[in-house]
């Protein structure tokens, strides 16, 4: 799952060496929490005690771009830039002045599902800090001159990033995979788009969507979960006074509906760039899949894309790169979002060596189809993938963001921390079924970029 199954990198197992299920009983997510759900202004807060000596403040907003307006595209991104620019309470500045003089660290993310807002902090400033998060979150100024200043920041960004060959990649395989979704397009929008955009749409695109019964706020850290709660909803009864309406007409024009899951490809759908900086070519080979929304789909192609490629020992890193050479990477993902998913392997190579990696991935999938996974591969990739995700959420901030991401997206946390134990309950039968279901050999999307003249 893309958020928090990260599977990082495992020593190698001696050959032919049978790794047994554990003996000891697993680790497994807490759940020490509380839930303050749709509180009298709509709000949903969520709070934990974790005796670490800092807390974690994350205020999560269910939008992202995949539900921008494509006319708006890049707006939720852009409007994460000028959350930071003032309030009519806090000067431009303020807020990074004070949060730094009391060593707190902030940050934010957008992505195509949510946007994200967070600050760590010392326990003993956190009632201090949390209205001034709230507040920065919740009533921004949008000052007409730091909104043209920022509007060049984020045309920069952009520039950046298309000027970057990782990110070239992955934005040729989204556009192959999510098609016409709202998924294929980029957070950051088009330049068009943030040249022409008014500050008076950011402000209604704020109103509309930036409201309590639309937020999460998560706080978690070494407080008792009552004191964590009750600053939190303190800090909104005192920062919501000027947050105003959203406009009439605005859920029309200021939203776009649920992508719409597209189907799996029919036939096996090429696409073939050249990238002057690249020394080697890459390969990308995609299907589509499930969103959040159905985890139990979800879940065995997590534990698929770390039997085929996701480690040093999984199958594909193993023939395609130390057996065979053909390959200096190779790894496999499960991305997911709410609504859609993509799961593809992805190598880069040499471009002589194209086709017979092509073919080499077609028949590891046609694999997993027809020869049920061993058991004891089974065991040892199902407690790698388990284990991942629980060691990935132990700090208050990933916590909090497994909390949020999954509250957001699905409106209960529960699959977030029942994950782990899903993931120890999948069957050989589960995964083969699966691959019969999203996996096909025969159809898929195939994105290739090879080295090109700079000419």
């Amino acid at each position: 799952m893309a958020f928090f199954s990260t599977a990082s990198q495992m020593s190698p197992s001696g050959a032919g060496l049978v790794v047994p299920p554990p003996a000891v009983p697993t680790p497994s997510i807490p759940g020490d929490h509380r839930v303050y759900r749709r509180l009298g202004n709509g709000l949903t807060v969520i709070t934990e005690s974790m005796p670490v000596d800092a807390v974690n403040l994350s205020l999560w907003v269910n939008v992202g771009s995949a539900r921008e307006p494509t006319p708006l595209n890049g707006i939720t991104h852009f409007l994460e830039h000028m959350v930071f620019k003032g309030t009519d309470r806090l000067q431009v500045g303020e807020f990074e002045r004070v949060t730094e003089s009391c060593g707190a660290v902030t940050n934010a993310a957008t992505s195509q599902d949510y946007t994200q807002f967070y600050m760590t902090c010392a326990p003993d400033h956190f009632r201090d800090l949390a209205p001034l998060q709230v507040d920065v979150v919740m009533n921004p100024a949008l000052p007409a001159a730091e909104f043209e200043r920022e509007r060049r920041v984020v045309l920069e960004e952009i520039r950046r990033s298309e000027d970057n060959a990782r990110r070239r990649f992955f934005r040729h395989v989204s556009t192959l995979g999510f098609g016409r979704s709202p998924y294929s397009r980029p957070v950051l929008g088009p330049p068009e788009v943030i040249e022409g955009m008014p500050v008076e749409t950011m402000a209604r695109f704020h109103r509309h969507h930036y409201r309590p019964e639309n937020v999460t706020v998560i706080a978690i850290g070494n407080l008792p979960p009552d004191d964590l709660a009750d600053a939190v909803i303190e800090g909104f009864d005192q920062r919501l006074g000027s947050l105003g309406s959203p406009a009439v007409g605005d859920k029309e024009d200021l939203r776009s509906p649920s992508p719409v899951p597209l189907p799996p490809f029919e036939t096996i759908v090429r696409q073939d760039h050249e990238d002057p900086v690249l020394q080697q070519a890459r390969l990308a080979m995609v299907w589509r899949g499930p969103g959040l929304t159905a985890p139990d789909q979800c879940n065995p192609l997590d534990v698929l894309s770390t039997i085929l490629a996701r480690g040093r020992t999984s199958r594909l890193v193993q023939e395609l790169r130390e057996e065979l050479g053909l390959v200096n990477y190779v790894s496999a993902s499960n991305l997911t979002y709410a609504e859609q998913g993509l799961f593809y392997v992805s190598a880069q190579l040499p471009e002589d060596n194209i086709e017979a990696v092509e073919a080499c991935i077609r028949r590891h999938i046609e694999r997993l189809r027809t020869e049920p996974v061993t058991p004891s591969e089974l065991a040892r990739v199902k407690t790698r993938v388990a284990n991942s995700f629980i060691f990935g959420n132990e700090t208050p901030s990933n916590r909090a963001g497994l909390y949020g991401y999954y509250e957001t997206l699905m409106g209960d946390i529960h699959q977030g921390l029942q994950y782990p134990a899903d993931i120890r309950s999948l069957t050989v039968e589960d995964l083969q079924a699966a691959a019969q279901r999203w996996l096909n050999p025969d159809a898929y999307g195939l994105v290739t970029v090879r080295p090109g003249d700079e000419s």
